[in-house]
């Protein structure tokens, strides 16, 4: 049986030795805070043109985090490129075939590429949020107002899970091209377009982009947001679930199918 040391090693050498999955991250931290930047500066200057409901529940923090739309697509690529690179380069059967334990390899895999996306979105989280705060001047708020540190590590929780559930879905799907081809239209097109249809809306806020969503908001109703079934760790608690299954579903199709 092969040790889960020497199989997370091996883990963690795939991921630092391969160009796309280092730049990606890359990326995910730098547009995230560049894009949170620019529409903090740019509500700061608009903030007396908003209407006044919208002023009233102004959220200095959600601002902040505007950039994660992108960074949410970093996070996607990376989480695909990190299971589906084995199966577009064949590199799947040499890794199982040095670890047949299916579960120690998807596992292992998923542990240390986990493990690295929620440490480069917690970072990303806190870096948004201070050079947004910066940009917002008399609009802004604290890292220790009531609820502000909650949202910001929950902010990097959320992109770690971005990455978790669509490393279960390239394991479900064993292709990059097909689990790029589903997740990105699903979380910029579909759940987006359902959350705005009147009926579909109470079905879209269970949607994981919806429900994680809402551990990053501090002020309830922020920004005329609609009002959801469920708080922001409960929120988290959706986004958790379908990681769950999503992670569940990738070994029950790696355990069934051939390499």
């Amino acid at each position: 049986m092969t040790s889960v040391p020497a199989v997370l090693q091996s883990e963690w050498t795939k991921i630092r030795t391969v160009s796309s999955t280092v730049w990606t991250l890359t990326s995910a931290l730098v547009v995230t805070v560049a894009m949170g930047a620019g529409i903090s500066a740019l509500m700061r200057s608009a903030f007396d043109d908003l209407p006044a409901a919208e002023r009233i529940t102004f959220d200095p923090t959600v601002i902040s985090f505007s950039g994660m739309v992108l960074g949410q697509l970093a996070m996607v690529v990376f989480g695909v490129l990190v299971v589906g690179t084995e199966y577009s380069s064949g590199m799947i059967r040499t890794s199982l075939a040095a670890v047949p334990q299916r579960a120690t390899f998807l596992y292992s895999k998923i542990a240390v590429a986990g493990l690295l996306a929620l440490a480069v979105g917690l970072a990303t989280s806190f870096v948004s949020f201070f050079v947004g705060q910066s940009l917002l001047g008399e609009h802004s708020t604290t890292i220790g107002a009531e609820n502000v540190l909650r949202a910001v590590i929950g902010g990097g929780l959320y992109m770690g899970l971005i990455a978790m559930f669509s490393m279960g879905v390239a394991a479900m799907l064993r292709s990059s091209m097909l689990s790029l081809g589903i997740l990105v239209p699903f979380f910029f097109l579909v759940s987006q377009i359902l959350a705005a249809v009147p009926k579909a809306k109470e079905v879209a806020v269970y949607f994981p982009d919806q429900a994680g969503a809402k551990i990053m908001q501090v002020v309830p109703g922020s920004m005329a947001s609609e009002a959801t079934p469920y708080g922001p760790w409960g929120g988290l608690g959706i986004m958790l679930l379908w990681v769950a299954a999503a992670l569940t579903g990738g070994y029950m199709v790696m355990k069934r199918r051939d390499a």
